[in-house]
């Protein structure tokens, strides 16, 4: 400890009843004060309030600091109350001196204490936060929903068919029940082609998600959960799984920490590939950032800390990122039983064999997550163990084995793989090989269908700057009976002036020495439309060319079309359509094909929306939605994520059907246009709504019945400021301002004023108000009787 602070005492401070004090000695005689003391030893027992400084941070605090003997001692607490890591065999006090590695200094013109520790001795800090955005519960109203599309079809030499596909959908805080289906009808044509005629139904389920504790309850018609390395099956039954859908604010993955050590009190900028990510302000300190990087794939990081007098030290640090890993500890599940689902899309009820099957991932570390699979049936087993490896920074490496015993027959299947990616290029390879009679749950109503003995693909893309993009694909499959199927594909893109963009691409079977080419130019034009312009040549020799004329449908809504029109060594082709896309209701036709068969068509979709005793006409509604009321008050504009969405109709509502399942939307309405006598004491609200149900969000507007009462006697004359007024109906009690005025809430059709004179008198005066008023009206002079 340095005690360079006993020698920059001026004056003695002595401890008297608990106060620090001052006292000057003057000898008689002598006009100076006598020297001050050579040491600390000249003051003994003194207790000193000093503001505590740790690593020039100041931390707030004032201690209590006994001198004794020339050393200092403080109170452990007051130490750890910092957060400063200390032995736990220390005693109530501690000398400073007996501390090694604390090095002490005393200011006192500042009155401070200033300590110097070694940084790992402060608490840690973690910077930033692994949540993507604050999480909001999610909400349900109860309500229903109808969402249909009907499809007209008319094709020369075959006929005219209507198809109607719909979804019944019936949701409240218990969950959504939802039915799928299609009426189809042939209307002319081939009397034979009525196969479909009639209604067909597809899918019955209800839906269960428990946010809180991110899971997923299913009954009725479900798929089931699988791995990259298993199949998933239609069931009619019930599913039990982790939903980590239902908290978009959570990242699964493990993501990279940056840590470090600020000795004194510092700025940390965190740069990921070159951007600016964060910044924040350090203690002193061991510090852990943790703050999101949005990329996959391997990436480089430069935390640069910069202390008060403006010295930097910048750190590089490389490091791999990829969502396939599960979190250390992080689990993710799904458990299904049920039958098989049979002839689907073909029959309204076909079940079958009754299965089970479950599939488990599990993050054993943030490098390794282990993953596991099994099926059953009365025919089959199946159990199968595989997992993700991070290999550093050089990417993720991928393997499973499962083995099945179906009838009696064993067999295996092996899955191995490997990923990686950067911003220059990415590469992935995965080969699937069974062996033997290998069988899954996809195999046992459907023995006409075999698994592929060997499946196995290559891809890789280049970033090449201003050359462009470059990929390439390699496809291979080996099918139950022993026919193979090779395919290679390459491509290449470059942007060009502006937006307008240049494509090409070739592929070919392996084993056939034609190539299969094609090329597209694609031109935009500001907001009046796109154009493409491409050629092929098919493997047999055959070439087209074709061009597209086309404009994308406003999000906001309005018109958009396509024109095409192809040549080639057949019929020339020919095709144009239109969209015209309305709040309520979205409306296309077109027409495609040759000279020689020719087809026209025409659609209509949208969604109908009951809630709150209320249809709504809404464009088709896949997701959530939000109805949006104001207690009855019309024309009300209403904002979603800051852009106006419309106005309340004269019932006070307003549909807002785009919100995302479990989003944290903003909603917000404008009172400006609301008359005076309205209140609004919300106008903004953040929600986020159950998947694939609604939310009924009320902004309680109320009106308030007032007026402005001008009172006088019998006299004509103004009553005196002060006096005392009671409203009968409502109890409201108020005094007489100047001139005779009251204001008043609350009121009544029908209203009685009660007043207290100063000198003790009191007087009646009776009035009525419109209780449609839109205004605060003025009434009187009033007559108190």
């Amino acid at each position: 400890m340095s005690r360079g602070w006993a020698r920059r005492i001026q004056r003695p401070l002595w401890h008297i009843t608990g106060a620090c004090c001052l006292v000057f000695v003057q000898p008689s005689g002598a006009g100076e004060l006598p020297p001050p003391p050579s040491g600390m030893e000249a003051v003994s027992d003194a207790q000193l309030f000093l503001e505590l400084v740790v690593n020039q941070m100041n931390t707030g605090r004032v201690v209590a600091v006994q001198q004794r003997g020339g050393k200092l001692l403080i109170p452990v607490t007051a130490l750890r109350e910092t957060g400063m890591k200390l032995p736990d065999n220390l005693g109530a006090e501690v000398d400073l001196d007996s501390l090694p590695g604390l090095h002490s200094d005393y200011d006192s013109v500042g009155q401070r204490l200033l300590l110097d520790v070694p940084p790992d001795w402060l608490p840690e800090q973690f910077i930033g936060n692994r949540q993507a955005y604050p999480r909001t519960p999610a909400l349900s109203s109860f309500g229903a929903l109808f969402n249909y599309d009907l499809y007209l079809n008319d094709t020369d030499d075959a006929g005219t068919y209507l198809a109607a596909w719909n979804e019944v959908r019936l949701f409240d805080s218990w969950g959504t029940l939802s039915n799928t289906g299609q009426y189809r009808r042939t209307l002319s044509g081939d009397s034979l082609n009525t196969l479909d005629n009639g209604y067909l139904r597809y899918d019955t389920t209800w839906r269960y998600s428990d946010d809180e504790r991110m899971l997923t309850y299913e009954a009725g018609d479900v798929i089931s959960g699988a791995l990259p390395w298993s199949s998933s099956v239609r069931l009619g039954g019930v599913q039990f799984s982790r939903d980590f859908a239902v908290r978009p604010d959570l990242v699964t993955y493990p993501l990279p920490q940056f840590a470090g050590e600020a000795a004194v009190p510092s700025s940390v900028d965190l740069f990921i590939n070159g951007y600016k990510s964060s910044s924040a302000d350090l203690q002193p300190g061991p510090y852990t950032l943790t703050n999101i990087p949005f990329i996959n794939g391997a990436g480089e990081a430069v935390v640069v800390t910069t202390d008060a007098l403006g010295r930097q030290v910048s750190t590089t640090l490389p490091f791999y990122v990829t969502s396939s890993l599960l979190q250390q500890g992080l689990s993710d599940f799904s458990v299904a039983a049920g039958t098989l689902r049979r002839d689907y899309g073909l029959k309204d009820f076909s079940y079958g064999t009754g299965v089970t099957s479950g599939s488990l991932r599990y993050g054993v570390s943030d490098s390794f997550t282990l993953e596991s699979h099994a099926e059953a049936s009365d025919s089959l087993t199946l159990g199968g163990l595989g997992g993700n490896l991070r290999l550093g920074n050089f990417g993720v490496l991928n393997s499973a084995l499962s083995q099945s015993r179906f009838d009696g027959e064993v067999g295996e299947q092996l899955s191995l793989g490997y990923q990686y990616s950067n911003q220059r290029f990415s590469f992935s390879y995965q080969r699937l090989q069974r062996h033997d009679q290998y069988a899954d749950l996809t195999v046992i109503d459907t023995p006409y269908i075999s698994l592929s003995r060997r499946s196995e693909q290559a891809t890789l893309s280049l970033n090449l700057d201003r050359w462009g993009s470059l990929g390439a694909g390699y496809f291979d499959v080996r099918a139950a009976d022993d026919s193979r199927t090779r395919l290679l594909n390459l491509s290449w893109s470059k942007p060009l002036w502006r937006n307008s963009s240049f494509y090409l691409s070739a592929n070919r079977e392996i084993g056939d020495s034609k190539w299969a080419v094609q090329a597209q130019l694609v031109i935009p034009f500001d907001l009046r439309g796109s154009l493409a312009i491409s050629s092929e040549r098919s493997k047999t020799g055959q070439s087209q060319q074709r061009v597209n004329y086309s404009r994308a449908v406003p999000t906001e809504g309005g018109v958009g079309f396509n024109l095409g029109y192809a040549k080639g060594d057949g019929a020339d082709y020919r095709q144009a359509d239109v969209t015209w896309r309305l709040q309520s209701v979205q409306l296309q036709a077109g027409v495609y094909g040759t000279s020689d068969a020719e087809t026209r068509w025409a659609d209509a979709s949208g969604s109908l929306v009951w809630m709150d005793r209320q249809v709504f006409a809404a464009n088709r509604i896949d997701d959530a939605f939000v109805v949006v009321s104001t207690d009855g008050f019309a024309d009300i504009p209403v904002r979603y994520e800051n852009q106006q969405v419309g106005q309340t109709d004269k019932n006070g509502h307003l549909l807002v059907p785009w919100s995302s399942a479990y989003y944290r939307g903003k909603y917000e309405i404008d009172p400006l246009n609301l008359p005076p006598n309205v209140r609004s004491p919300n106008v903004e609200q953040r929600i986020a709504v159950r998947r694939g149900s609604g939310y009924l969000l009320e902004f309680p507007l109320s009106r308030v019945i007032a007026a402005s009462i001008i009172l006088v006697d019998p006299q004509q004359r103004e009553l005196a400021l002060g006096a005392g007024v009671l409203h009968q109906e409502s109890g409201t009690r108020t005094v007489v301002g100047w001139d005779g005025l009251v204001y008043l809430e609350n009121l009544q059709a029908h209203n009685t004023l009660q007043v207290t004179l100063a000198d003790g008198k009191t007087c009646q005066a009776q009035f009525s108000v419109d209780m449609n008023q839109n205004q605060v009206p003025l009434i009187g002079p009033l007559v108190c009787q």
